[in-house]
């Protein structure tokens, strides 16, 4: 396998691969409705882009209040880092925009993959697009 790596993406320049990859994740597997997918905080994420050699494989995107969300890789990377490798990217980069503190909405079976980073629940469980969730926050040093 080659090495994973994660840059920030461009939503007009890599629009089809992001949406290749939340299309895939989101909406074929987890019958997400399009309408709930798409939304106007596209434009103004800064969107990130994993790939395996130059194959684009994963997503994430942070708002500019400190929201973190779409983290989604594709099914056959999964259990590979690309996650941790999107995510570590993801809290850097709101680290260095000076955002103390993330936070995101985590499908409840992620959770402890996002304990493992660093956040910790702060509501209980409720369902978003049909699925359970809670969320969580993590505070930067």
């Amino acid at each position: 396998m080659n090495k994973i790596h994660v840059r920030v993406a461009d939503w007009q320049k890599d629009n089809a691969e992001i949406r290749r990859i939340r299309e895939t994740v989101f909406i074929a597997e987890q019958s997400i409705p399009p309408e709930l997918e798409w939304d106007a905080d596209d434009a103004t994420a800064v969107h990130f882009l994993a790939f395996e050699g130059d194959f684009p494989i994963g997503t994430a995107r942070l708002l500019p209040d400190g929201h973190i969300g779409r983290v989604s890789v594709l099914k056959d990377w999964r259990g590979l880092k690309v996650g941790d490798a999107l995510m570590q990217a993801v809290i850097g980069e709101a680290e260095e925009r000076g955002l103390k503190q993330q936070m995101l909405s985590a499908q409840v079976q992620a959770t402890a993959f996002y304990e493992r980073l660093g956040f910790s629940m702060v509501s209980e469980e409720f369902l978003e697009a049909g699925i359970p969730h809670v969320d969580m926050v993590r505070h930067s040093a």
